[in-house]
C-alpha cells in the first residue's frame, strides 16, 4: 500500500499556491496586449431596443469597439443548443429584450477603467411591454415540460393515491414555497479569449466544464472542436452557475475577433443576478397519508417552478420523493411557468435541496399528527429497496446515519412537545430531516505517464472547483500505482488532456477518479509486463501476477526488485504512457445508487423579536468510500452552511411590477457569515459500495445541503409551535 493511498486526510496539494496568491484563476492569466470588455445591461425587462446611442462612448479614450445588435457579428447558432444542457444565449443578435439585465451592448477598451467609463455613456430607448414577473400570479399558465433533465420524466405514478388518501388514518395537505436564490461564488465568472488567426481559438474560462465550453464555442463559431482549446486550472467556486457557457463567454470571444486582440470579460457581482442563472422559485403541494401502523400509504408531490420566456429549466424538486420512503401509492409532477426573467439553472443539489425542504417538513408535520417521534417515523418507512424501480440499493447505510446522528446530537433527551424548552428569552427547539442525493457516474478519460526519474504524471481534463480534485486524484493515482504520494503529479483543466465530464452532479470523483485509477492500473500492468519480459531486469521470467508494487518499485521476491525509473530507462522511450476511457460501470444497471444522510439541528428563537439562531448541527452521511476525510469534511460543512442560507437568509427579491432584481449585491442578498454558523459536527458513516463505480465513492459535493433547510424549519416549529412553510424563515413570519 502506498503512503498516498485513498482514505487518508491529506492537505490540498494546491493549498500553498492559493494562500500565497500564486494560483492563477481565469481572469488572472497573464496575456499580452489584452483588451477589456464591459457589458451594458438592459434597463427594461420586456420589449425592444428602439434606439441605442453609442457615439459618446466611441469617442472616449482607449475605446476599441462598441458592439450592439446593430453592428455585432451575426451568430445564428447562439439561439440553438448543441447539447441539451446548453442555454439559449443573448449575444447582441437583435433588438428584443427578454429580461432585465440582458446584455444590450458591449464596450471594449484598452483598460478596464476606460471600458467601464465608456459603458456608462451608452444609452438606449426602449419600447417596453408589461413584464410577466410574478410566479404566483401566472399559475394558470403552467405547462408540463418534456423532461426534468437527469431526473427523467416530469410526472410519475404508482398505485392509486386518491383511494389511499381516502382510507388513510391520518392525512396531511400542505403547500411549501422556496424563493429565488442566486449563486455568489467568491470568483465571479470570467473569460479571456485569444484568437490565433480566424480558425484557432484559446479561451481561459472560469467554468465547471471545459469540454462543454469547447463544444459550445466550436458550434457557435463554426470551428472544428480540436481548434478550440479551453484552459481552466482553478475555479473559485461554481455551484452550478459555471456549469454551462453563458452569454458573456461568447461575447468575449466575439469581441476578441472584432478588435483583433485578446479580450478579457469579467462579470460583475451585480450582473451575476441576471445573466448566469439562478435557483428558481418553487411552489410545492404535498399530500401524505399514513395508516394506524404509522406507515405511509400515499404521497402526492406537485411542483411548480419558474423558467424564462425563451428557454426551459426545470427544478426537479419531486425526484427524491419517488425513492426516499417505502410507499405503495406515489404521484409526482413538475410544471413550469414562463416569466420574463433570465433562464434559471443548476444550483447546489438542484431539486433535492428545495424538494427535501418540502418533503421532510411534511414528514415532520405527519409525525406530530401521528404522535410519533420523527426519527421513528422515518425508520418505520425506511425503503429497503428502491420503491420506484424495485432495484436493490448498491449500498445504503441510512439507518446507521439516523443512529449515529441521533446519539451524537442527544436526540433521545428531546421533549416531543413544542415550546417545552426555554433559556431566558430564547425558545429552544430541535429538528431533524433525511438527506439524499443520487450517486452518478459519467464516461471519462485519463492518461498516466511514467517518467525516467521514477515519478508519474497523470492528466485528465477535469476541473477543480474548490473541492480538492487535485488532491484526491493524486491520492487515487498513488494508490493504484503503489507510489508515494509525492512521486505523483496530477494535472487538470485543459482540453488538450483526455476528455472528462463537467464538474457537477457530485460526479467528478466517481467519474474521473475511476478513469484515473484505471489508467494508473494499466500503466502499472505495462511496467510489470516490460520488466518480466526484459532479460536485463531482476524480475525477468517471473509471472506478472507474482510481482507486487511497493513505493515505486516492482518486487518479485525477497531480493528481486526493479524500480519504475529503471524500467522506463531501459525502454528507450522518454516515457511510458497508458490512456484509458471508462464508461459507467456495468454493475450499476442492476442497482439503485444514492448517498444518504441525516441532519439534526438545534435552534434558538427570540420570542420577542422572532430572530432565529442555529446553535448546533450534527450531520451524519453515508457516501461510499471517503477518499480524503479532510477535504470531504470541508465539502459537507460547506453544504450544511448553504442549507442555513437556504433556510434563513437567501432571497433574491424581484420587483413584480418591473421584473428587476433589487437585491443585486452582497449588501442586500444575505448569505451566511461566521456569526450565522454554529458548531457543526460532521460524521462520515463507514460504507462499502462495490457496485457504484471503480473507486467506490458516491460524491459529496451536494448531499450536505439536502435536508438541512427542513431540519431547521422543523426545529423552529419545535421551538415556537409555529409552522413556517415558506423559505427563508425571517423574523416577520414568526412575530
Amino acid at each position: 500500500m502506498s503512503e498516498g493511498s485513498t482514505g487518508r486526510a491529506r492537505d490540498r496539494v494546491d493549498a500553498r499556491l492559493k494562500v500565497t496568491g500564486q494560483a492563477e484563476y481565469a481572469a488572472e492569466v497573464p496575456v499580452a496586449n489584452v483588451a477589456h470588455a464591459v457589458i451594458v445591461e438592459s434597463a427594461e425587462t420586456s420589449g425592444d431596443v428602439v434606439a441605442i446611442e453609442t457615439r459618446e462612448a466611441e469617442r472616449c479614450p482607449g475605446v476599441l469597439a462598441v458592439l450592439t445588435h446593430e453592428n455585432a457579428p451575426k451568430l445564428p447558432r447562439a439561439a440553438q443548443k448543441s447539447i441539451p444542457f446548453d442555454r439559449i444565449l443573448q449575444v447582441l443578435q437583435g433588438p428584443e429584450v427578454l429580461y432585465s439585465g440582458q446584455p444590450v451592448a458591449l464596450v471594449v477598451a484598452d483598460s478596464l477603467e476606460r471600458a467601464q467609463d465608456a459603458a456608462s455613456r451608452v444609452t438606449a430607448r426602449y419600447a417596453s411591454a408589461a413584464p410577466l414577473a410574478d410566479l404566483g400570479r401566472e399559475l394558470s399558465r403552467a405547462y408540463k415540460p418534456a423532461s426534468v433533465g437527469a431526473g427523467g420524466e416530469p410526472d410519475t405514478k404508482r398505485g392509486d393515491v386518491d383511494r389511499a388518501l381516502a382510507s388513510a388514518h391520518v392525512t396531511l395537505d400542505a403547500t411549501y414555497t422556496t424563493q429565488v436564490q442566486n449563486h455568489n461564488p467568491m470568483e465571479s465568472p470570467a473569460t479571456i479569449a485569444v484568437w490565433q488567426g480566424d480558425q484557432r481559438l484559446t479561451v481561459y474560462d472560469s467554468t465547471q466544464g471545459i469540454f462543454g465550453v469547447r463544444k459550445r464555442l466550436a458550434f457557435i463559431f463554426d470551428l472544428p472542436p480540436e481548434n478550440v482549446r479551453v484552459i481552466n486550472h482553478f475555479v473559485g467556486g461554481g455551484f452550478g452557475c459555471k456549469g454551462s457557457p453563458w452569454s458573456h463567454v461568447v461575447l468575449a470571444v466575439m469581441a476578441a475577433k472584432v478588435v483583433k486582440r485578446p479580450t478579457k470579460l469579467v462579470v460583475t457581482r451585480q450582473q451575476m443576478f441576471a445573466i448566469v442563472g439562478h435557483r428558481p422559485q418553487t411552489i410545492q403541494h404535498i399530500r401524505l397519508g399514513a395508516g394506524r401502523d404509522n406507515k405511509l400509504v400515499a404521497i402526492r408531490h406537485e411542483v411548480t417552478s419558474e423558467t424564462s420566456s425563451f428557454d426551459e429549466f426545470v427544478e426537479p424538486s419531486a425526484v427524491q420523493t419517488r425513492m426516499l420512503y417505502a410507499c405503495p401509492n406515489v404521484e409526482t409532477s413538475h410544471r413550469l411557468v414562463r416569466l420574463d426573467i433570465g433562464t434559471p439553472t443548476f444550483q447546489r443539489a438542484p431539486g433535492e435541496a428545495t424538494g427535501t425542504f418540502a418533503l421532510e417538513s411534511a414528514m415532520d408535520e405527519l409525525a406530530y399528527a401521528l404522535s410519533v417521534d420523527p426519527v421513528a417515523l422515518r425508520l418505520v418507512n425506511h425503503a429497503d429497496q428502491d420503491p420506484e424501480d424495485g432495484k436493490p440499493w448498491s449500498s445504503k447505510t441510512l439507518r446507521e446515519c439516523y443512529r449515529q446522528g441521533a446519539d451524537r446530537f442527544g436526540w433521545a433527551r428531546r421533549s416531543p412537545r413544542p415550546r417545552a424548552t426555554r433559556e431566558g428569552r430564547w425558545l429552544v427547539g430541535s429538528g431533524m430531516a433525511t438527506a439524499t442525493y443520487p450517486a452518478r457516474q459519467s464516461p471519462s478519460s485519463a492518461v498516466a505517464r511514467a517518467r525516467p526519474d521514477g515519478t508519474v504524471l497523470v492528466q485528465a481534463g477535469t476541473q477543480d472547483i474548490g473541492t480538492g480534485t487535485y488532491t484526491i486524484m493524486t491520492q487515487v493515482a498513488a494508490d493504484a500505482l503503489g507510489l508515494p504520494f509525492d512521486q505523483v503529479r496530477f494535472e487538470l483543466g485543459d482540453t488538450a488532456f483526455p476528455e472528462t465530464p463537467g464538474s457537477g452532479g457530485s460526479r467528478t470523483a466517481s467519474s474521473t477518479g475511476s478513469a484515473v485509477k484505471m489508467a494508473c492500473l494499466e500503466l502499472r500492468k505495462q511496467l510489470v509486463a516490460r520488466a518480466v519480459a526484459d532479460e536485463r531486469s531482476p524480475l525477468y521470467g517471473l509471472r506478472a501476477d507474482a510481482v507486487i508494487v511497493d513505493r515505486g518499485a516492482l518486487v518479485g521476491g525477497r531480493e528481486a526488485t526493479d524500480s519504475f525509473a529503471s524500467v522506463v530507462a531501459r525502454s528507450g522511450a522518454p516515457e511510458l504512457v497508458a490512456e484509458v476511457h471508462t464508461e459507467e460501470k456495468a454493475d450499476r444497471q442492476h442497482y439503485s445508487s444514492h448517498s444518504f444522510g441525516a441532519d439534526f439541528v438545534e435552534v434558538r428563537v427570540d420570542e420577542d423579536l422572532g430572530a432565529v439562531r442555529v446553535s448546533r448541527i450534527v450531520g451524519a452521511f453515508a457516501a461510499g468510500r471517503i477518499l480524503n476525510p479532510k477535504t470531504a469534511r470541508s465539502q459537507l460543512l460547506g453544504g450544511i452552511i448553504w442549507g442555513i442560507g437556504l433556510a434563513l437568509l437567501e432571497h433574491t427579491v424581484r420587483d413584480p411590477r418591473t421584473g428587476r432584481v433589487v437585491t443585486r449585491d452582497l449588501a442586500d442578498y444575505h448569505v451566511p457569515c461566521c456569526a450565522d454558523v454554529p458548531e457543526i459536527d460532521v460524521i462520515s458513516v463507514a460504507e462499502d459500495d462495490p457496485h457504484v463505480n471503480e473507486i467506490g465513492a458516491k460524491g459529496i459535493g451536494e448531499i450536505g445541503i439536502t435536508g438541512v433547510a427542513a431540519a431547521i424549519a422543523n426545529a423552529v416549529y419545535h421551538a415556537t409551535g409555529k409552522r413556517i412553510r415558506d423559505l427563508p424563515i425571517t423574523l416577520d413570519k414568526l412575530l
